[in-house]
């Protein structure tokens, strides 16, 4: 799944909150299967949180301490979120071919 020399960005975070990477090229290995899995579950409730929180903010007698605790559970999934984004981008980045350096890639 990953170039050499590149990492995964794991949709977790280690114990002091530092990120978490995967070195492999196997797609199909046991952590890299976890890793899309989890991914797939967090983006999931981000889904299901926006979905709440979009009901709350239209509900003109909604609880204001439901309304805080949606917005907390939304911030967390937002960062789960954008971890996320970053490790796909970087891997799509990865399996970029890659330019000599000091090709033009302009039409002429």
């Amino acid at each position: 799944m990953t170039a050499p020399n590149e990492l995964r960005l794991l949709p977790w975070s280690g114990p002091s909150g530092k990120p978490c990477y995967l070195s492999t090229d196997d797609r199909d290995s046991f952590m890299s299967r976890l890793a899309d899995n989890i991914e797939a579950v967090q983006l999931g409730t981000a889904a299901a949180l926006l979905e709440q929180v979009s009901e709350s903010l239209t509900n003109p007698g909604a609880d204001p301490d439901e309304t805080r605790r949606l917005t907390k559970e939304l911030a967390g999934a937002l960062l789960d979120v954008l971890r996320v984004a970053t490790s796909r981008g970087h891997l799509l980045a990865a399996r970029q071919p890659q330019e000599p350096e000091g090709t033009d890639t302009k039409q002429r």
